[in-house]
């Protein structure tokens, strides 16, 4: 059994990790500031960890947190489109200086694994389908570069300093607990708020647009694996279902009225994890089909009981930066 730092694990991916890492026996030690987790979703583990509500970019290197610690997940981190181009520089201290602040805090504690949650967004509009690993790297707004540009700082501390270190590019991941922050993000958190307050489903274009859902607990078995795997050191990596569904098929599923807003520029019609990679290092293959996965989430809607509730008017609004600054 290991000790394991968790960054972000109050957040939705982070506590499904930390719940299976406690599960498992290991130690864990989880840093948040909570400016996108909750320590409700640690619920049911907080007796079992040890929490810190700190910013990662405020980590020491020699950071009396890491002494014996074994394998890091770095998972920290500002997430969505719109408030990243309203405030570019907080998302370049959370995701890009917090994150060389975990790699020196791990690099001088001299943990066994650093495992870096990356964003599948780094492809922007890819030029192929499905979209591999060296597919052109095409950010389009600020979220998606810093979070390149952690990576980058991961990769080059694994090449530079030998640190153990994996990257996941993650796709588009969906479960119970994801995020009900204010911003206005992720489909699945904006059409289960609708969905709960009675309101019409609000579908992007005509809703034949693709995502490559995956299941948070398949994105989960993918960390440890990956953590468990050698050949893994230094390589980044696909995490994906491999079969993207249709916005008008979520919709289908989740049962409800719709009403259309305009498309956004910056938005690729369909995203697709070319997965062969993961699948030809490790053993690890997505389980939960889209079907099984939203079934699930519906029996945990009270989660987004607190989340906005957005309509077409709140949409507009919200996004109008989106459209001055991504229509060119």
């Amino acid at each position: 059994m290991k000790k394991v730092v968790v960054s972000g694990g109050a957040g939705f991916i982070g506590s499904h990790l930390v719940e299976k890492l406690v599960e498992e026996g290991h130690e864990v030690i989880v840093i948040d500031d909570l400016s996108m987790g909750r320590e409700k979703n640690l619920e049911k583990v907080k007796d079992k960890i040890v929490f810190h509500k700190k910013g990662v970019h405020e980590l020491k290197p020699d950071e009396e947190i890491f002494k014996g610690v074994k394998w890091v997940f770095h998972l920290a981190g500002l997430a969505d489109i719109v408030p990243s181009i309203e405030q570019p520089l907080n998302y370049h201290k959370s995701n890009v200086d917090g994150t060389v602040a975990i790699l020196e805090a791990s690099r001088f504690a001299g943990v066994e694994r650093f495992v870096y949650a990356a964003s599948s967004s780094c492809y922007g509009i890819p030029d192929v389908y499905p979209t591999s690993e060296t597919a052109p790297i095409k950010p389009m707004y600020p979220y998606a570069l810093t979070k390149y540009i952690g990576e980058a700082y991961v990769l080059h501390w694994g090449k530079v300093y030998k640190l153990p270190v994996i990257s996941c590019r993650l796709f588009n991941v969906y479960g119970p607990r994801s995020r009900t922050t204010g911003a206005y993000g992720a489909v699945f958190g904006v059409f289960l708020a609708q969905k709960l307050a009675g309101k019409p489903f609000t579908v992007v274009g005509d809703g034949t647009q693709k995502r490559d859902f995956i299941f948070v607990s398949d994105v989960v078995d993918a960390f440890l694996t990956m953590v468990m795997c050698e050949n893994c050191i230094g390589e980044v990596f696909n995490i994906g279902s491999g079969n993207p569904q249709s916005i008008n098929r979520l919709v289908e599923l989740l049962e409800g009225d719709v009403v259309h807003v305009p498309k956004r520029p910056g938005e690729p019609d369909i995203t697709w994890a070319d997965i062969s990679k993961i699948k030809k290092y490790t053993s690890w293959q997505p389980k939960i089909s889209f079907e099984e996965g939203v079934s699930i989430v519906l029996k945990h809607i009270e989660d987004w009981r607190d989340a906005p509730v957005w309509d077409e008017e709140s949409i507009k609004k919200v996004t109008k930066k989106w459209f001055d600054f991504l229509s060119c």
